[in-house]
């Protein structure tokens, strides 16, 4: 049973930074694409509206959707089973449910419960 688990997620002012951690059990990490999403206010059932902010391969190559490149970036540290997303710059829109997802094998998604970050303007 893969868990995943999200932590750093918090209050912070506008222009402000914070860095979310996400560890794995029960899978061997180093073979995991590890991705964030994130779930902005008002879209709260499960898979609705959700939005693929980052990824990470197992090989360390990195994916960023347009609203965070250049702000956030997403590493992982395999001896410590866990992926970082570190957010600079922060803006209101960024406010959100942010998730971590392990996908094993290609195909299968492991979510955790989501850790919220919330950005004052």
């Amino acid at each position: 049973q893969v868990q995943v688990v999200e932590s750093g997620g918090g209050l912070v002012q506008a222009g402000g930074s914070l860095r979310l951690s996400c560890s794995v059990s029960g899978s061997s990490f180093s073979i995991l694409t590890m991705r964030w999403w994130r779930q902005a206010p008002g879209h709260q059932a499960p898979g609705h509206q959700r939005e693929l902010i980052a990824d990470i391969t197992s090989g360390g190559d990195t994916y960023y959707s347009d609203p965070v490149k250049g702000r956030f970036t997403i590493s992982r540290d395999n001896a410590k089973d866990t992926v970082y997303l570190q957010m600079n710059s922060l803006k209101a829109e960024d406010t959100a449910v942010y998730y971590c997802v392990a996908r094993k094998e290609g195909v299968v998604d492991y979510w955790g419960h989501g850790t919220q970050v919330t950005v004052s303007s």
